[in-house]
């Protein structure tokens, strides 16, 4: 009797760990993806973003999941990684979401608005402040999902052959400019150009521009600018904290098992903190270089400021009276960067004015 019992629960089991195994199987199952980078391979900070995000999600999913990064112009060119998304051209997609405001403007929100937010305050506004949710229902209607993963930090203006003085200076200038700072720009005279990275420089070395902006000293200074530009502008007021985002096609995205989907979100979020953290290294070892070379460091002048700030608050107040999707999203924006300006004028910007007026760390004399 007890050898009928042993026998009967024994088989009992066989056939439990029968059933488990193709479930367990089917909980994580192999996944290949390809992901197309809006950015050159030289560039191993953002390009780099793509490749932690894959490297990470491997990780966490035992290599179960993979995804091959491509730079732009391997697939698809840089500025078209949205809609080879959308179109199922490849699973996801490494990029910038300004580059799409042609289609609609509200797609800056999810990156950076001229004269917005820092690094900080973007995260903030994106994690907690109601950005996610807002972005997550413009993303939708577009079939796609976007996530945070990466930041670049306040941005540099930019290099010129001659020197910005004054408003006037902008006129009929050919900049090379992303996002929605070109439609800014334009109401002063600049003729905006929106260019992939890696077409940047033989375009302002054979003259079809007359000036570029990318992202900052250590980009910059790779892909060469200062070979064929001698002026560099700081800030880029257009990009106070720009997020990078992984874009996936949103029935893919939701196909994905819940771990799958929670190896990507903790991917990106480690890749918007190693970014940021690479350009903050990087960044200011490549502008002493590029001074120590014969860059021209220069502010812009604070009238060309106020004039491009001037022009920004127009454009948002006509786009936001033609566009109930930016409305919306800019509505709620306006106020979050109100009131976290008031926060960081009391704590962040007291500190940084004094210690960066301050001498260095030396016991006086």
């Amino acid at each position: 009797m007890k050898r009928r019992a042993f026998l009967t629960s024994a088989g009992v089991g066989v056939a439990a760990s029968t059933l488990a195994a193709p479930a367990i199987a089917q909980s994580a199952p192999e996944i290949k993806w390809r992901c197309a980078s809006s950015f050159p391979k030289s560039l191993d900070t953002i390009y780099g973003g793509a490749e932690f995000v894959a490297k990470r999600v491997a990780e966490l999913t035992d290599g179960k999941f993979q995804i091959r990064v491509f730079a732009a112009g391997e697939i698809v060119p840089a500025l078209q990684v949205l809609d080879a998304v959308k179109d199922n051209t490849i699973e996801c997609g490494h990029t910038v979401s300004y580059y799409y405001v042609g289609k609609d403007p509200t797609f800056a929100f999810d990156a950076a608005m001229p004269f917005g937010l820092n690094a900080r305050q973007q995260n903030a506004w994106m994690s907690h402040g109601g950005g996610k949710e807002l972005m997550a229902e413009f993303f939708a209607g577009h079939n796609l999902v976007s996530i945070g993963a990466g930041n670049t930090g306040t941005q540099m203006g930019g290099w010129f052959r001659k020197e910005i003085k004054t408003v006037e200076d902008l006129k009929g200038l050919k900049f090379r400019i992303g996002g929605y700072a070109g439609t800014i720009m334009a109401k002063l005279g600049v003729v905006p150009q929106q260019i992939g990275g890696g077409d940047i420089y033989p375009a302002l070395e054979k003259g079809t521009i007359d000036g570029a902006e990318f992202v900052g000293p250590y980009d910059d200074e790779k892909l060469g600018f200062q070979k064929v530009a001698k002026y560099y502008y700081y800030p880029g007021w257009w990009e106070g904290g720009p997020q990078v985002s992984m874009l996936f096609g949103k029935e893919k995205f939701e196909s994905l098992p819940p771990t799958y989907k929670a190896a990507l979100q903790a991917a990106c979020a480690d890749a918007t903190l190693d970014m940021l953290g690479k350009y903050d290294v990087q960044n200011m070892t490549a502008l002493k270089r590029l001074v120590a070379s014969g860059t021209q460091l220069r502010p812009f002048p604070n009238e060309v400021m106020q004039a491009c700030y001037q022009a920004a608050i127009e454009v948002y107040e006509d786009e936001a009276a033609k566009n109930e999707k930016f409305r919306k999203i800019y509505d709620a924006w306006k106020k979050f960067r109100e009131e976290e300006y008031l926060w960081f004028r009391v704590a962040e910007y007291s500190f940084d004015r004094f210690v960066y007026a301050a001498p260095p760390l030396e016991k006086k004399k």
